[in-house]
């Protein structure tokens, strides 16, 4: 069994004088209660038990667990108000009064988790939508030192890149430009001060960047080629150009589904991530938050919470926002068959080759 307040201490280091807010979201109508969120709200409770235990020994506070309505989309924003215990509170101030935010949440709640980071320097925060109990056996017991090790060898293969060169084990092939972009790492570390990034998932292991959107004048994306994605076992492809998904291939109702959604809201269509998940005890289940820890995986929507350009305002509606990630690790339908990052001078690195990795 998984010791919680060590794994606290070793991803947090709460020190004295922090303010620590577990924040849950709520089932509500159009987005019904399920067993794994009970269980969540649940694992909440316990985790927050360990918390108050490592806050009397070393003098910080523990507040109310922050409930609030369920966005019913990942990546949201979250409504204005929510309640700290019984007491209803304006859901920036609960959130900015606090210096350590660990959100298990059915629905994640990363982006505006980002933006609360970018408005205050003294706070962090544990996005974990969809944890499950089952992954403190997995993902949340890996070494992370040896994890922060593999997110940092590849970060590193990445600093300068122009491309990565991506080809799936169906035969499709998609380039993703690197260019006017930093990687970041969520690499499970996620102490008080903390440089660069301060919003992390947990469990943790992955390196990842936004590829270049074209927001600069008459400088166009070199992100281009075709995504091969299995759902329900029906192959769709995503036909890539300038970093957009321009045409949607397919026959069965998957197909119709996918282009009649990014038909809807073409920001939906973004390309906005790109991401190598290095954490060797994340298992494929089909849950996104442990799956994408597992091995290369890419998303499509919105990116301005990893370093991109694409926000809220650029949806048709905010109940149009989503972050979606494809995972393609072991266990899933499709794996990477090869992947190769290449740096203006021509340099190549190789980071998975015949579906291994080679960092």
């Amino acid at each position: 069994m998984l010791d919680v307040k060590k794994l606290l201490i070793d991803v947090f280091d709460p020190q004295p004088g922090e303010v620590v807010t577990f924040a849950v979201d709520l089932p509500r109508e159009g987005a019904p209660d399920n067993d794994g969120w009970r269980a969540r709200r649940a694992m909440a409770d316990r985790w927050r038990n360990a918390m108050l235990e490592l806050a009397a020994e070393r003098d910080f506070t523990v507040r109310p667990v922050l409930t609030y309505a369920a966005t019913g989309a990942n990546n949201a924003d979250l409504p204005a108000t929510a309640r700290l215990g019984v007491d209803e509170v304006q859901m920036e101030e609960a959130l900015s009064g606090s210096t350590l935010v660990v959100a298990m949440t059915e629905f994640s709640a990363t982006a505006p988790l980002s933006k609360v980071a970018e408005a205050n320097s003294d706070f962090r925060a544990a996005s974990m939508p969809g944890v499950e109990e089952r992954m403190e056996g997995t993902a949340l017991a890996a070494d992370y030192s040896v994890v922060a090790a593999r997110c940092r060898a590849i970060f590193d293969a990445l600093e300068g890149a122009n491309l990565c060169d991506v080809r799936f084990s169906t035969g499709h092939r998609c380039w993703f430009d690197l260019r006017h972009r930093k990687a970041e790492m969520d690499d499970g570390f996620l102490p008080r001060g903390k440089e660069g990034d301060r919003i992390i998932n947990l469990p943790s292991g992955e390196t990842f960047c936004v590829p270049y959107e074209g927001e600069h004048e008459a400088v166009p994306s070199w992100t281009a080629g075709t995504i091969p994605v299995i759902e329900d076992d029906e192959l769709v492809l995503f036909h890539v150009v300038a970093n957009s998904i321009v045409v949607i291939e397919g026959d069965g109702p998957v197909a119709t589904r996918y282009a009649a959604f990014f038909d809807e809201d073409p920001a939906r269509a973004n390309i906005a991530e790109v991401a190598f998940g290095v954490n060797d005890k994340a298992e494929v289940t089909g849950e996104v938050l442990e799956d994408e820890k597992a091995g290369f995986h890419w998303a499509f929507g919105r990116s301005d919470h990893l370093g991109g350009v694409v926000g809220v305002e650029d949806f048709e509606s905010p109940d149009n926002v989503v972050h979606q990630d494809i995972v393609y690790a072991k266990g899933n339908p499709i794996q990477v068959e090869r992947a190769v990052i290449i740096h203006p001078d021509g340099r190549q690195v190789v980071v998975i080759d015949e579906g291994e990795y080679k960092i």
